[in-house]
C-alpha cells in the first residue's frame, strides 16, 4: 500500500485531503506504524495481508479477531464515524486557540451533538501531555508553581443547575486545580511549558507531593505566598511572592501560571460554558497541549506540526463511553459488592 501522502497545512487542504477515505486510511496507516510494519493487534504476526475491498488488514494465522482495521487500538477504536470526520474534528479541536465546542462539531460534521461530545474527548485523551521525559527546572531558567479554582459562575446558570452545584459561598463548589510551569529560554528560542492536574484541596501535603514528582531538586522555585508551600526551601531554591505587597521581584513571580490560567478560565467560560468537575482534567490536557506546542519566532510551530503530534499519539489510548460518563467504574464497584 502507498504511503506517500502530504501533510495538510490548513483547514481547507485538510477537508479537501480528508474527504477521501482511502488517503484517511493510509494516512493514519503511516502516522500509526511509519516502519510499515503492521502487526496484527491479537497474535503480534507481521505478514498480514491488506484487503482493499474492506479496508481491513487479516492475519494470516486462524484466531479470533484475525481481520482488523486501522483503528484498532487507536482512540477512534469501534467507532462507525468515518475516518474522514475524525481526521477533520482532530485537525478543529488541536489548532482551534480558543477550543471548539461540541455544538460546533456537530454543526461542521453533521453528527450529533451527543456523537461530537464524545469524539472531543476521545481526541483530548490523545493530546495528553502531562509527561515529560525529564523531571521540570533542569533548563536552570526557574520554575513557577500555582493553584485556583475553576467552577461556573452562579449568575450564568439555569435555576435547576445553580440549585444542584451551588451550596456554599467562595470557592466551596469550585474544583482545585495545580500548574506547574517550566519557563523558557528567550535566548534559544524556547517557551515556557505547562503540566496541569486536579488536586482534592491546596494542603501542604498534596501540592507539595505534586512539586516533588514533577520538579527536579534543587532547581529555582516561585510561588505565591500560600502558606501550603511553606518548607519547600529544603529541597528547592524556593523563593515566594507576596500578592498583598507585589506580584514581581525581579525573577520572583508567577506571571506564567496567571496567564495560562486566564487562557484556560477563558476557554472554559466562552467556548464551553459549562464543564463537570469529573471531566476537567481533560480539557486542561487540551489547553496545556495547545500551550505547549505553541511555536516561538525562532521555533515555528504551525497547525500541520501541532496535528501530526497529535495524530502520532494516538495510539494505545482508547477510551469507551461506559468510561467516559463513569458508568465503568459504577459497574466495578456494584460487582465487587
Amino acid at each position: 500500500m502507498d504511503n506517500e501522502i502530504k501533510e495538510p497545512k490548513t483547514l481547507q487542504e485538510a477537508f479537501i485531503l480528508f474527504s477521501d477515505p482511502d488517503v484517511c486510511l493510509k494516512y493514519l496507516a503511516k502516522k500509526r506504524w511509519p516502519d510499515g510494519i503492521i502487526p496484527c493487534p491479537t497474535c503480534g504476526r507481521t505478514d498480514v495481508t491488506f484487503l482493499p475491498t474492506q479496508r481491513k488488514w487479516q492475519c494470516k494465522s486462524r484466531h479470533s479477531h484475525r481481520q482488523f482495521s486501522v483503528k484498532v487500538g487507536s482512540i477512534y477504536e469501534d467507532s462507525p464515524l468515518g475516518l474522514d470526520k475524525w481526521l477533520t474534528a482532530t485537525w478543529m479541536l488541536t489548532n482551534d486557540k480558543n477550543g471548539i465546542s461540541s455544538y460546533e462539531i456537530h454543526r461542521a460534521l453533521k453528527v450529533t451533538q451527543k456523537t461530537a461530545w464524545f469524539m472531543m474527548h476521545r481526541i483530548r485523551k490523545a493530546m495528553n501531555t502531562n509527561s515529560f521525559m525529564n523531571k521540570m527546572g533542569t533548563n536552570g531558567n526557574g520554575v513557577e508553581v500555582d493553584e485556583t479554582f475553576i467552577g461556573g459562575k452562579a449568575r450564568n446558570m439555569h435555576k435547576s443547575v445553580r440549585a444542584r452545584r451551588i451550596t456554599g459561598t467562595g470557592p466551596t463548589d469550585k474544583t482545585a486545580v495545580m500548574g506547574i510551569l517550566e519557563r523558557g529560554d528567550k535566548s534559544k528560542g524556547s517557551h515556557s511549558k505547562v503540566i496541569t492536574m486536579v488536586v482534592p484541596d491546596r494542603k501542604k501535603k498534596t501540592l507539595q507531593t505534586e512539586v516533588t514528582a514533577h520538579v527536579a531538586a534543587g532547581a529555582a522555585l516561585y510561588s505565591d505566598a500560600l502558606l501550603s508551600y511553606d518548607g519547600l526551601e529544603k529541597d528547592f531554591a524556593h523563593e515566594v511572592v507576596d500578592h498583598a505587597v507585589e506580584y514581581v521581584r525581579g525573577l520572583v513571580h508567577t506571571n506564567g501560571t496567571e496567564n495560562f490560567w486566564s487562557l484556560t478560565k477563558r476557554t472554559l467560560g466562552g467556548t464551553y460554558v459549562s464543564v463537570e468537575p469529573f471531566h476537567l482534567f481533560r480539557y486542561l490536557d487540551e489547553q496545556s497541549f495547545r500551550f505547549n506546542n505553541r511555536g516561538t519566532r525562532m521555533i515555528p510551530v504551525n497547525d500541520s506540526d501541532r496535528f501530526q503530534l497529535v495524530m502520532s499519539q494516538v495510539a494505545g489510548k482508547r477510551l469507551t463511553y461506559k468510561e467516559l460518563t463513569g458508568k465503568l467504574e459504577k459497574e466495578k464497584q456494584d460487582a465487587a459488592f
